[in-house]
């Protein structure tokens, strides 16, 4: 566990407010919205609905938010590390079908990401509609909202390039003063009516499950879960704050929040029955309960959090697929370090699909009320898988399986209940959702089946059977210098077992000569920052076994990993000098590297199983449509050579040609 982990501080707590709550802390602007349109509008409630379903939004950020991940899941931490992905790399030697929900939920958490912007900041927009001014000049035409919400759009994906340092010192203190005026305009509201405060008894929330006056009965809950649909990102980016910051900082969140949810439920008491209310088009509780005074000031406040609540959903997807990358998840992407810190970054591949996908949504579904039909069921699954993941790593750590399996079953059963009822919003824009994680979801599926395939029947062979014929090779005079040395990145080598084709590029394919052969694995660790390494000489002085662990969030330089190893090899003796005669840098003792990266095309003269082939090819187009190993290797300055070889898988077909006499 990081130190950060453990600690807390007063800057600590404004940067959790500023990361960690952007989402959740925008909920209190549609979900209110989105239960009362729901079951029909102002006209269609009471006291008792309005009271029921603050207590139904109390009490699931109580048990979801509050139990599950602030005081179960942050304890879930890979070395100061979160999310599903996180969780996952701490519990895979449990069984090899866990891989499964921790797909499905990454999957779904990606999914979350393209709608999140779309929502929040769409829903801020329609807060223009309060201002006297901007509704006589444009009253209710929604061209003009969605324009404006896809400029705000193209600004925020546009400056993702840039990095945001300085504008994420400005979130906590900002993402605070919300929460403030969140919690200050809830008192507002309710300081002459404290009845409210009887919604925090569960009582009401059974009672509307149960109520005719509740139109939707159950799936209520499918508005309902709006409220929490930021407890899973909260996970996600603990490793950016700590855990403790998050724990001490989450009573005050909550604390706001619950004050907005009171406020707005007492002004609904005061106007559902006032007829002038009853005729607004579209009407949101959260801006209408402003002051007329306050109320450019709040939409102004409202767009700005929602802005900072898609950019902690956009640096999330960032890290979320950087980290699929490199637990061999998803293929490479071009990933860029933008910002001073290493824990910031910007792919660009992913930044445009976002942006694309988001302002896709918003020109479909135009308001926000039809994009909340949309929101919330991924994210549902998210939660349900990262339940099931709990259950692993709570018999991992100690807890006895009833325990754990009486937990996972409570958290379970109640987030299957917000399943089903978010699964009601299906063929409303649902599907959207449903259809951008399927889609993540094949990829993903792609690529670890194909590396179970490729793991399962490639052929390696020993490499001390071949130490011979390399030394040999080394010392054939009768051949040019091909290099001093040459690097093979080899994608597995357990013991001096390695692919069949690197020695075929040796020997077979050019023989070539140099005066060290050296073998380079990447090992990824379930550590965030690992830059370790092991080497094997075999006993020789011209053949190297590298194995790099790099952490999942480390940079794979392997071209500046190999110059410090050789350097200390020199300095140990266990490879000679290499003088050069001819260089800028004087008295250079290390010799001149070519890295051979080896491109794979899936052989025709192979038996494999109709599906597998399909699962290989469709592998093999992905990768030759993503980043180069040379850029992703970081080898732009070296010098480095593509070589083409046929993937072997299993047994190849026979053949046999008769002679035409």
């Amino acid at each position: 566990m990081t130190k950060q982990a453990k600690k807390w501080s007063f800057a600590g707590l404004l940067v959790a407010m500023g990361v960690v709550y952007g989402d959740i802390g925008t909920s209190p602007l549609y979900v209110m919205k989105a239960i009362v349109e729901e079951n029909g509008g102002l006209k269609s409630i009471n006291p008792d609905f309005i009271l029921g379903a603050v207590s139904l939004i109390f009490w699931t950020l109580t048990l979801l938010t509050t139990v599950k991940y602030v005081m179960i899941a942050l304890n879930a931490d890979n070395h100061g590390e979160g999310g599903i992905f996180s969780l996952y790399t701490l519990i895979r030697k449990s069984g090899k079908y866990i891989i499964i929900p921790a797909m499905i939920g990454g999957a779904a958490l990606l999914a979350d990401g393209v709608l999140t912007p779309a929502v929040t900041v769409t829903t801020a927009v329609e807060g223009l509609r309060g201002i006297p001014i901007f509704f006589e000049r444009f009253g209710m035409d929604q061209n003009v909202i969605v324009g404006i919400t896809l400029v705000i759009l193209l600004v925020l994906f546009a400056v993702q390039r840039f990095g945001t340092d300085n504008v994420g010192k400005a979130f906590g203190p900002v993402m605070f003063v919300w929460f403030t005026f969140l919690g200050i305009v809830g008192i507002m509201n309710f300081s002459h009516d404290l009845s409210v405060f009887r919604a925090l008894n569960p009582w009401y929330a059974f009672r509307l499950l149960t109520s005719p006056e509740n139109k939707l009965g159950l799936f209520i809950l499918g508005n309902v879960f709006l409220a929490t649909t930021g407890a899973e990102a909260l996970y996600s980016d603990m490793g950016h704050v700590g855990k403790m910051n998050i724990r001490i900082s989450w009573p005050y969140i909550k604390v706001c929040l619950m004050l907005n949810y009171l406020g707005q439920a007492a002004w609904l008491l005061q106007a559902y029955q006032d007829p002038e209310i009853q005729a607004i088009e579209q009407l949101n509780p959260f801006f209408r309960m402003l002051p007329d005074s306050w109320m450019i000031f709040g939409v102004g406040f409202a767009t700005i959090a929602a802005i900072i609540a898609s950019q902690a959903l956009i640096s999330g997807s960032f890290t979320l697929v950087s980290e699929a990358i490199k637990l061999k998840l998803l293929p490479r992407l071009k990933i860029i370090y933008p910002g001073k810190s290493i824990g910031q970054m910007y792919i660009p591949a992913v930044n445009m699909i976002l942006w694309l996908a988001c302002s896709v949504v918003v020109l479909t579904f135009r308001t926000s009320s039809h994009m909340e039909a949309a929101y919330g069921l991924s994210i549902t699954v998210t939660m349900l898988m990262t339940t099931v993941l709990l259950y692993f790593y709570l018999v991992q750590t100690g807890r006895s399986r009833i325990f754990s399996l009486a937990t996972t079953l409570f958290f379970g059963i109640i987030e299957s209940v917000f399943f089903i009822s978010s699964v009601t919003k299906f063929f409303r824009g649902g599907f959207v959702a449903v259809a951008i994680a399927a889609v993540i979801l094949i990829l993903m599926t792609i690529w670890e089946r194909s590396n179970i395939i490729q793991e399962r029947v490639s052929e390696e062979v020993d490499l001390k059977d071949y130490l011979p014929q390399l030394a040999q090779l080394r010392n054939d005079d009768s051949l040019p210098f091909y290099q001093t040395n040459v690097v093979f990145l080899v994608p597995k080598m357990e013991g001096d077992q390695i692919g069949r084709q690197f020695l075929y590029s040796i020997l077979d394919k050019q023989p070539k000569r140099a005066k060290v052969y050296w073998f380079v694995n990447v090992e990824v660790t379930d550590e965030p920052y690992t830059q370790e390494f092991s080497v094997d000489t075999m006993g020789t002085d011209f053949v190297v076994k590298v194995k790099l662990y790099l952490g999942f969030r480390s940079k794979q330089e392997v071209n500046v990993y190999i110059r410090q190893i050789i350097h200390d090899l020199m300095k140990e003796g266990r490879l000679p000098k290499q003088p050069q005669k001819y260089s800028l840098t004087p008295n250079r003792e290390v010799g001149d590297f070519q890295f051979i990266l080896i491109q794979e095309e899936l052989s025709n003269n192979i038996v494999l199983d109709h599906w597998e082939r399909q699962i290989m090819q469709a592998k093999l187009f992905i990768k030759s449509h993503t980043i180069s190993p040379k850029k992703w290797f970081g080898l732009e300055y070296s010098e480095v050579k593509y070589e083409t070889v046929p993937l072997i898988l299993g047994k190849t077909r026979k053949t046999r040609l008769k002679e035409r006499r």
